[in-house]
């Protein structure tokens, strides 16, 4: 099938109100592709949407949103079926949590699992009809390097990204015979503000040797121009992030490598006592 190009494509965006959501919406109208961006603060997308307006020639629609509750995802899933064809989704809302699921509020737990699942998987079954008849399109998800691995304090998070590994894995295979490409994104620690609440209080950056960061925009980079391959639903970005999980998947490196994180992270104290890293 020969794929479909409109001359002015469009964009929706979860998560576009900083980190990787944004870098990619500054990417993506840099590239002449206009935008629908949607997050929960609205004052932020609002700025953003004006600064890019002001710079590139795209049009910036916006939707204040939570994801996480039915409301906010009809309210979008309502947009993508009825409204302008959209042509690329790219699920980026998200957040981390820290400490261990027993001492986790509940809502928290199922907001992250809504957030983290339930959406990119109820967006792609709206984008997906339209896309299929177009026969062209775009549907990227961000995972984490968390998807595979995981240890204690983190058990809910890793468990949803190697939800989103496994969900476009499969969906790449549903969709073979059309032009639409779909991929979860897998970056390691990236400079966002992603760490920067009360439950990582106590984490330092500089802590992290400069070689493991990552910067969003070179996130997004990466995952653009592997989408443009589209040889892998499912890819990793930076070499030191990819021989890692490399080394995970061997028979005797991996398990000494998964052993020795389980040591470590069983030995954090939780409860008003330091943490051993």
């Amino acid at each position: 099938m020969t794929e479909k190009k409109t001359d002015r494509q469009t964009a929706l965006i979860t998560g576009a109100s900083s980190g990787i959501g944004e870098a990619f919406a500054r990417r993506l109208a840099a590239d002449g592709i206009s935008l629908v961006i949607t997050a929960r603060r609205e004052k932020r997308l609002r700025a953003l949407a004006d600064e890019i307006k002001e710079s590139r020639d795209v049009k910036v629609e916006i939707i204040p949103a939570d994801l996480a509750v039915d409301e906010g995802l009809k309210t979008l899933e309502a947009r993508i079926t009825d409204g302008p064809p959209i042509d690329m989704l790219i699920n980026c809302a998200g957040f981390g949590t820290r400490g261990h699921l027993v001492d986790l509020a509940p809502d928290k737990i199922s907001t992250m699992i809504s957030l983290h699942t339930m959406a990119p998987s109820r967006l792609t079954r709206a984008a997906l009809p339209g896309m299929i008849d177009r026969d062209h399109g775009a549907i990227i998800a961000v995972s984490s390097l968390g998807a595979f691995l995981t240890t204690a304090e983190y058990v809910t998070y890793s468990a949803t990204k190697a939800y989103l590994n496994s969900f476009y894995t499969g969906l790449r295979d549903e969709l073979a015979g059309t032009s639409v490409k779909v991929q979860a994104v897998c970056p390691g620690l990236v400079k966002t503000g992603f760490m920067e609440t009360e439950e990582y209080s106590d984490f330092n950056y500089n802590d992290i040797p400069d070689f493991a960061w990552m910067s969003p925009e070179t996130v997004v980079s990466i995952s653009l121009t592997k989408l443009k391959k589209n040889k892998k639903p499912v890819i990793i970005t930076g070499f030191t992030n990819r021989l890692f999980v490399g080394l995970m998947n061997t028979s005797i490196i991996g398990p000494l490598i998964r052993n020795t994180l389980g040591y470590f992270s069983r030995k954090r104290v939780i409860k008003g006592e330091p943490a051993l890293f």
